[in-house]
């Protein structure tokens, strides 16, 4: 059968069947977690203490008074001794659940989703690379080193990831900073191509290092569990080919194990990526500080930065809703793919049964 025939008594998919499934996932993932990722990224980006400085600069420069209401601060500066223009400052959150609310008040239902479709643009191609290599990856060292080789899942999942996140790390910037801040299409491809005159196409990669070291170390801890949890639920059930009760939960728990080791790098990728929004998605800011924009600071320092400014547990904001989002995304997704292959696997199956 070439690319169908069988391993282990199972019937193996094609490349294309693969893609389908993971498609399939990453579609209903980043419908259903979206919103969960929007409140993360919210919840990650006040903490920053870069804002926090700016805010005051603003306040203490003498162009500027705060005014309150019963749900946010606003900034108004005067221009030219007459007119005014009013920044409203990025809501506070106390938690999760406040952030929710918040968001859905202030903004309104769909602000939840925004940054859908860059969510999608992300997340779809990153399933079809990052399985596809993994399953393929996996499949390669089984056949040269053998199977019971714990060590497979760690290295295949690292590298499949590797690969994926420098692909897609240009669209996972814009979503992040769509997810920070609610913006019209033609204000973001402003301020990305202001981006790009300055610092070149490097720009559209930026947070990339964050990202790699969070996301690699991730995969390698996932795909280790996952594949230690679900060969224990298939010798303890007695089943051959897990079904969707050993998928879920094998997925949720190794998501939340790679999710809480590191959040620390998930903290430091959405800092970096947003550090120079303010500046540039506000014109008056722009003109305050054109002269001394900041220059994208190391890993290092902006891990000292947080540490100094909110303590060690800065780098654990949003642990809530990271963890409430990964392990029914790692869980959905990886159902969904494994379903998907036992879908095909049957229909090989019965279509080898009827060519012969």
């Amino acid at each position: 059968m070439g690319s169908e025939e069988k391993r282990d008594g199972l019937y193996q998919v094609t490349s294309s069947q693969r893609i389908i499934s993971s498609c399939c996932g990453a579609f209903l993932t980043s419908l259903l977690v979206t919103p969960l990722d929007v409140v993360k990224v919210r919840l990650q980006a006040q903490s920053n203490p870069f804002f926090k400085a700016l805010y005051c600069a603003l306040f203490l420069s003498g162009k500027s008074f705060l005014e309150s209401d019963s749900l946010a601060d606003h900034i108004c500066v005067y221009e030219n001794g007459t007119s005014k223009t009013w920044r409203k400052r990025s809501v506070q959150f106390t938690g999760m659940v406040d952030a929710f609310v918040k968001i859905a008040q202030r903004e309104g239902v769909r602000a939840l989703w925004s940054g859908l479709p860059p969510a999608l643009a992300v997340s779809v191609p990153t399933a079809v690379i990052y399985f596809t290599c993994y399953d393929q990856l996996r499949d390669a060292f089984i056949s040269k080193i053998g199977e019971d080789n714990v060590y497979i899942p760690l290295i295949a999942g690292g590298i499949a990831r590797l690969g994926a996140a420098t692909i897609i790390s240009p669209v996972e910037m814009i979503r992040t900073r769509m997810q920070f801040r609610r913006l019209t299409y033609k204000q973001l491809s402003a301020c990305i191509s202001s981006n790009m005159a300055k610092d070149g196409w490097l720009s559209l990669w930026k947070g990339w290092g964050p990202t790699v070291l969070r996301d690699v170390p991730f995969s390698a801890l996932y795909w280790c569990n996952y594949e230690y949890f679900k060969k224990r639920l298939c010798k303890r059930s007695g089943k051959h080919e897990p079904t969707f009760f050993i998928t879920f939960p094998s997925g949720a728990a190794a998501g939340s194990i790679a999710a809480l080791l590191t959040l620390p790098f998930d903290v430091i990728k959405t800092h970096k990526q947003t550090e120079l929004w303010e500046f540039e998605s506000t014109h008056f800011l722009f003109l305050f500080y054109s002269a001394s924009q900041p220059r994208s600071v190391p890993i290092w320092k902006v891990m000292k930065r947080i540490v100094a400014e909110n303590g060690f547990t800065g780098l654990f904001a949003g642990i809530v809703p990271r963890l409430t989002k990964i392990a029914p995304a790692c869980a959905i997704m990886i159902s969904t793919y494994e379903y998907g292959k036992s879908f095909f696997r049957r229909l090989n199956k019965d279509r080898d049964i009827k060519n012969h």
